[in-house]
Formats: structure tokens, C-alpha cells, sequence
């Protein structure tokens, strides 16, 4: 079997001689070169030594004994380390070169492409040029290292990495394992994937999969907001030309808030009696 049938799997050879600038191994019919830069063990002519095939920047097989758990072979998490426009993105899987995964495998719109240090659960693929590529995780991949959420779960806090995103919304596996979908309905900007998010369990399904928020309950999100609406009257010398009866789009154009949000934050301003309305505009209280 030919050394390329190896590439992107480990494979055990024989030292069979030592060069400056590195050390020559061989499967008995074909010689790899292991640079010194790829290793750290002293080795021998003759010994017998576990090493990992890839493909070097000039296009040759090449050995190194650090040993990634990224193969053809399985699959691991690892970082994002560079991302380039019209090429995709590179993944660092532990040994000196990193791995692609090429634009036509990332999401169409670069606005979610992933960035320098997400996280991705990848394995690695090898074209028919002999080529390796990181092929991301698809759903029966995730399912398969994931653990069931309980009942219990209802409303916990969590985080986790976005494994795919779509329009529709997106999908996260957990720290505690648990596989999940944020509906576009929850979440204000769509995650990058790769992203560490924040969020919230809204519901178990009975599969033990997840729904997930990434927004803000309704009391935190009600302080936000309040805030917002602070924050501007306080720029404006406590005075805006907005009130309740301000239409949805004005609102959003300023805020970008809904008007539901709008009102809520501006009744608990009202109430807590930090504003007042009048004639279409809002005012700050003036301490007496």
C-alpha cells in the first residue's frame, strides 16, 4: 500500500537513516522525511516509531511524530487560526501545519465565517489530489457525542460553540454536551460558527435535544433596555422627541428596540418616576 493511502492517519515506520535536518523513515518500499521541527524524540537508525502523514507547503508527504487526535480517522475539537477571504478558514490541530477548510464549506455569507481562535468540531478529508481538508461535523456526528438534557434543565444558563448556522437559525453543542437550536426568533444577531455563545434552555425536547436563547430575560433585558432610553435623554440634555405614541420605525431607527420594548422600559422609567411625557417628548426629572 502506498504511503499516500496514509495521509492524514498515522501509521507505524523504520528510521532508516538520520540527515541534518532530519531523519528519513520508510515503510519498507517508499522513504518519508521527518524534519527536525517535527519532532522531539532522538531516534535511531532501525527503530520502529509512530509517525502522522501530511501533505508540506511544497506539496510532498511529510512525517511528524506529534500525534494529532484530528484524523481521517476521528474527529476533535480545535481553534481557528487564521481566516483568509476566498480561501476559507485554518484550523490549528496541533502539529506545525495548519489544516484548510475551504470557502466552499463555510456558510455563504462571510459575515458568519468563523474568526481567529472559535472553536470547530472537525475531522479531516483527503481529495483525490491527495490534498487534506478539514470537513466540518454534520448532525448524526453531533448526535453521537452528545448527551441528553433532563427536564431539569428547563431555564438553565449555558454555553457552547455553534457547529452550523443557517438563516432559519442556528445549531449549539454544549459544555455540558447537550445538542441545541436557537430559532432566528432568539437571538439578535446571527452567531458566527465556531462562536462561544451565552444563552439559556427555553425547552427539552423529548429526544433530549435543546432549545436554546440568546437573549436576555425579560427582567435584564427590561434594565437594558432602560438604560438605552437613560443614556439618550442624558446626551440630549434630558429631553428626546420620542414618547410612547412614537411610531415602531423611528423607534427602531433611534434605539433599536421594538416599540413593545420601548414602552415597557419607558413605563418602569415612568413609574419609578425618573421621566415624564409631554406633548410627544419625553424629560428626564429634575432632582428638586
Amino acid at each position: 500500500m502506498s504511503l499516500h493511502e496514509f495521509i492524514g492517519r498515522t501509521i507505524q515506520l523504520k528510521v532508516e537513516r538520520q540527515v541534518d535536518f532530519g531523519y528519513f523513515l520508510s515503510d519498507g518500499d517508499e522513504d518519508v522525511l521527518l524534519h527536525k521541527n517535527d519532532t522531539n524524540l532522538e531516534l535511531e537508525e532501525g527503530q520502529e516509531v509512530e509517525a502522522f502523514l501530511y501533505i508540506d507547503s511544497m506539496g510532498r508527504i511529510a512525517a511528524t511524530t506529534v500525534i494529532p487526535e484530528i484524523t481521517t480517522e476521528s474527529y476533535g475539537w480545535a481553534i481557528v487560526s487564521d481566516v483568509k477571504s476566498g480561501i476559507g478558514a485554518f484550523i490549528n490541530i496541533g502539529i506545525n501545519k495548519d489544516m484548510l477548510l475551504g470557502e466552499e464549506d463555510l456558510p455563504v455569507h462571510q459575515s458568519v465565517w468563523p474568526r481567529i481562535g472559535d472553536m470547530l468540531y472537525i475531522t479531516l478529508r483527503v481529495n483525490r489530489n491527495h490534498r487534506i481538508f478539514v470537513k466540518l461535523a454534520t448532525d448524526p456526528i453531533i448526535e453521537g457525542i452528545s448527551v441528553k438534557a433532563s427536564r431539569q434543565d428547563f431555564n438553565k444558563n449555558i454555553h457552547g460553540h455553534i457547529y452550523r448556522t443557517a438563516k432559519v437559525g442556528s445549531w449549539i453543542y454544549t459544555a455540558e454536551g447537550y445538542k441545541g437550536f436557537i430559532h432566528e426568533s432568539q437571538r439578535k444577531t446571527e452567531p458566527r460558527l465556531g462562536e462561544k455563545v451565552i444563552g439559556r434552555i427555553i425547552d427539552v425536547k423529548e429526544d433530549g435535544t435543546v432549545n436554546v436563547s440568546l437573549l436576555q430575560r425579560k427582567q435584564e433585558s427590561l434594565d437594558e433596555d432602560s438604560e438605552v432610553i437613560i443614556s439618550y435623554l442624558t446626551s440630549r440634555n434630558g429631553a428626546m422627541p420620542y414618547s410612547d405614541k412614537s411610531s415602531p420605525e423611528d423607534i427602531y431607527d433611534r434605539f433599536h428596540l421594538s416599540k413593545a420594548s420601548f414602552k415597557r422600559a419607558l413605563g418602569r422609567l415612568m413609574k419609578e418616576g425618573k421621566v415624564y411625557q409631554e406633548a410627544g417628548w419625553t424629560y428626564m426629572k429634575t432632582e428638586n
